[in-house]
């Protein structure tokens, strides 16, 4: 994997906020705040995204979510919620190619953070469904 930003970051080249550091994550406030607190997670093996992740760095991840999560929140009392966005490839507006989670503290439903889903489940049948279902678990390598 090429050298990215956040390998910048974690080898000391460039400068962060950092908020957690363990010898497997690191999390850093984000550049670009969305909202106030809005923070990165990495972990520090250099992965493109969630479709190179091992299982080690899925159970490092999921070990510093809460810690960082509970963090953010005692830091922020007034948190209504806190939105977890991952992008993973250019199809879903990955533009650093070195995996991370954005942990996203929201204050209000104007707060200037929108995630907008629209349901299709009109659009699919319970055969369809069940299609779609079978077609993503046989697909399933543990």
């Amino acid at each position: 994997m090429s050298e990215t930003i956040f390998s910048k970051i974690i080898n000391g080249d460039i400068p962060c906020y950092k908020v957690y550091e363990n010898e497997h994550v690191l999390a850093f406030l984000d550049i670009t705040q969305v909202t106030k607190g809005h923070t990165l997670l990495i972990p520090k093996t250099p992965v493109s995204d969630v479709f190179a992740w091992s299982a080690e760095i899925g159970e490092q991840l999921g070990r510093a979510i809460p810690i960082v999560a509970n963090a953010i929140q005692n830091a922020f009392p007034d948190m209504v919620g806190l939105n977890m966005v991952s992008n993973n490839k250019e199809g879903a507006y990955q533009t650093v190619f070195h995996s991370h989670l954005h942990l996203i503290p929201r204050y209000s439903e104007n707060d200037d953070f929108k995630l907008v889903m629209h349901s299709h489940q009109e659009q699919f049948t319970p055969q369809q469904m069940n299609d779609i279902a079978q077609a993503i678990s046989k697909h399933i390598k543990e």
